[in-house]
């Protein structure tokens, strides 16, 4: 399927590489998915006021919503992919490593973001690496080794998983 008519079913994603409008602003940028993922066909008025609620929702700085995004750090680029991913209205977001190249605060910072799109009711499938983000914020988790499924639990059952030690963790996981 093409890409809008898969949003327009309520699945949207981000991008482990970054993907944005680097000479549109933040908000610009967020009220992209507003207009074309929406499917009330919002107009300019309410995708901005939708995008400048979810700059608000991430915890985006204010003063650099109207910045263009070439001037913005990694972190403030993937908070406003999640944001423009969010304003689609998504039932379901697909997250490609959403952590990668951020430090460990940051990394806590995105794990409370994606704790608080799920209790807002958009569900979360994740690619992760990163044993602490998965642990953080996983309810069920499915390990794939070399494309082949070896588990699928609860963080507790995964980190106590011989298969997921031996192949990924080399030694238990400590939560």
């Amino acid at each position: 399927m093409p890409p809008f008519k898969v949003c327009k079913l309520g699945i949207t994603k981000t991008f482990q590489l970054i993907h944005s409008f680097p000479e549109m602003t933040a908000l610009e940028n967020v009220m992209v998915g507003a207009l074309f993922g929406d499917v009330d066909n919002s107009n300019i008025k309410d995708a901005q006021h939708k995008a400048i609620e979810l700059l608000r929702f991430i915890g985006f700085s204010k003063d650099k919503i109207h910045l263009p995004v070439k001037n913005l750090n990694l972190m403030e680029l993937k908070y406003i992919q999640l944001a423009r991913a969010l304003s689609t209205n998504p039932k379901l977001i697909l997250l490609d490593e959403v952590t990668t190249g951020l430090n460990p605060k940051e990394s806590l910072q995105a794990i409370e973001l994606i704790k608080k799109m799920r209790d807002n009711g958009t569900s979360v499938l994740m690619v992760e690496h990163i044993m602490r983000v998965i642990m953080g914020v996983s309810d069920r988790i499915v390990v794939l080794d070399y494309g082949k499924k070896i588990a699928d639990g609860t963080p507790e059952e995964i980190a106590n998983d011989e298969k997921v030690i031996e192949s990924y963790l080399g030694e238990k996981y400590i939560f």
